[in-house]
């Protein structure tokens, strides 16, 4: 990991030890909002392993919806039909 030195004015390091945040945390936080690409390889395995534990949850819902659909357009069909 490489080290850089940044300048802050003081108000902010204050502000920002007072409040807990750590500055290279959300350094890192921001340059990744700002550079989609950045650590592509470590978000997409999160994504991935998100995905597998989450699969059991995901599967059961897309197989209510395709048996049941979805819960407003049962509720636009009753309303068009008066019903």
């Amino acid at each position: 990991m490489g080290r850089i030195t940044l300048e802050l004015d003081d108000e902010s390091i204050a502000a920002a030890q007072e409040t807990g945040i750590d500055l290279s945390e959300l350094l890192v936080q921001a340059l990744r909002r700002r550079l989609p690409n950045l650590h592509a390889s470590e978000r997409a395995e999160a994504a991935r392993k998100w995905y597998e534990e989450n699969k059991e949850a995901i599967d059961a819902y897309n197989e209510m919806i395709e048996e049941d659909g979805l819960f407003y357009e049962r509720r636009r069909k009753r309303r068009s039909t008066g019903a």
